[in-house]
C-alpha cells in the first residue's frame, strides 16, 4: 500500500514536468535551435530519475535485503542478536 501512496505524486509530478518542457522542445520560434535542446535533455533526464526512483531503487533495496537475510543465515546470526538488544 505504501508504494501506491507515494505512486501518484511521483508521476504527477513527472508529467506536470515533461508537459511543461514540452512546448520548448517542440518549438520552432526564432532561436528555438538554442532553447529546444535543454527543454530535451531536462525531459530526458526527469524520465530517468523517474525511472531509477521507481523501478530500480527499490529492485536493489530488496536485492540487498535478501543477501543480507542470507548471511545472516550463513553466520547463524539470528534476527535476535542482530538488532542488538538484550531483551
Amino acid at each position: 500500500m505504501a508504494a501506491k501512496v507515494r505512486l501518484r505524486p511521483i508521476l504527477m509530478t513527472t508529467l506536470a514536468m515533461v508537459f511543461g518542457m514540452m512546448p520548448l522542445a517542440l518549438s520552432t520560434s526564432e532561436g528555438a535551435e538554442q532553447r529546444a535542446p535543454l527543454g530535451q535533455a531536462v525531459i530526458g533526464g526527469v524520465i530517468t530519475s523517474s525511472l531509477l526512483t521507481l523501478v530500480v531503487v527499490p529492485v536493489v533495496y530488496c536485492y540487498l535485503d535478501d543477501l543480507t537475510q542470507w548471511l545472516k543465515r550463513l553466520w547463524g546470526v539470528s534476527s535476535d542478536n542482530a538488532s542488538g538488544h538484550a531483551g
